[in-house]
């Protein structure tokens, strides 16, 4: 095979474009306009095209042209193709941007799962049912770790300590809460400051959860003493502990229903609110579906990507 016939075997979807336009128009010469090609070309293109395939595609009667029983069956494969490939772009862009189907994988803590998330989740699955969504009950040091490694698409829950590679967008915050059990004695006070909450026993989540560590922080600066009796994950376990009178907590106020047999008393002037979030590594292309649930927890995060997208 001489060094010409390469070439345009090489540039096969030119040779078949050409084709199909003079099949189309009936003429070389209104091929070669559609094509801002001369006519001598696209006639050379069609010729290679011809002797690759070792048949004969056009019958030519002067300046019109006709399909051969081979030319009809070649056009009948090629115009697809060819019409595929010209809306490529279009084609590509509108798969690329669609959130229909796909998966999205989130990490966040059981309490953001259990508390936070739910009508968000509710109603990205309902408005995209074929969408997998997993949602990984983790810490947020894991969650973190699995960000890391492209396990999950993004992290949802507080950031008290933000990694330089990581953005946080918040989403929802609440105040914190003291609960006791019916009754108790702190409840009766007109303001509950830390230095009365320090002399009962306290009820908290795991010491390496940010619940710890906010409360731990509140008492230092304070100077107060105070007792974790007992260590324990979950809010609503924790209530049910405090209800049967081990203990006091400080929780967030989403978990409370107003259906427990406690007493809620406001602490907010101590205890910060806890803002919860989107946690995503900077610089990371999210799909359209992790896009998606991301503007479902709030439309303004929309502007992350809109530029990008444009």
């Amino acid at each position: 095979m001489g060094k010409s016939t390469s070439r345009y075997k090489q540039n096969r979807l030119q040779q078949l474009r050409g084709f199909c336009l003079a099949a189309h128009t009936g003429s070389m010469s209104k091929a070669a306009e559609k094509m801002f090609l001369s006519q001598p070309s696209v006639t050379l293109q069609i010729q290679a095209l011809e002797r690759e395939l070792d048949t004969k595609l056009f019958d030519r009667k002067g300046p019109k042209i006709e399909l051969t029983h081979d030319g009809e069956i070649l056009y009948e494969l090629a115009q697809p193709l060819v019409n595929g490939f010209a809306s490529l772009d279009e084609t590509f862009n509108a798969r690329r941007n669609s959130i229909d189907t796909g998966r999205i994988s989130i990490a966040a803590g059981g309490s953001t799962i259990q508390y936070v998330l739910p009508k968000f989740v509710d109603k990205f699955v309902h408005e995209y049912p074929k969408v997998d969504m997993r949602l990984m009950s983790v810490t947020g040091k894991d969650g973190l770790e699995m960000l890391y490694a492209g396990e999950v698409d993004f992290c949802v829950g507080p950031m008290l300590d933000i990694p330089e590679d990581i953005e946080f967008h918040p989403i929802v915050a609440y105040d914190s809460v003291l609960i006791t059990p019916k009754g108790h004695p702190l409840s009766k006070r007109r303001r509950v400051l830390p230095r009365h909450i320090s002399k009962y026993p306290l009820i908290l989540p795991p010491r390496h959860l940010s619940t710890w560590r906010q409360v731990e922080y509140v008492f230092a600066q304070e100077g107060l003493p105070y007792e974790v009796r007992l260590e324990v994950g979950g809010w609503e376990v924790i209530k049910r502990y405090v209800e049967i009178g081990l203990g006091v907590s400080i929780v967030m106020s989403i978990c409370i229903t107003g259906n427990e047999n406690l007493e809620v008393i406001p602490v907010q002037d101590y205890f910060p609110r806890r803002t919860y979030g989107v946690v995503m590594r900077k610089g990371r292309q999210l799909s359209p579906q992790a896009r998606g649930f991301i503007e479902t927890l709030d439309p303004k995060l929309r502007d992350l990507w809109a530029d990008s997208s444009q």
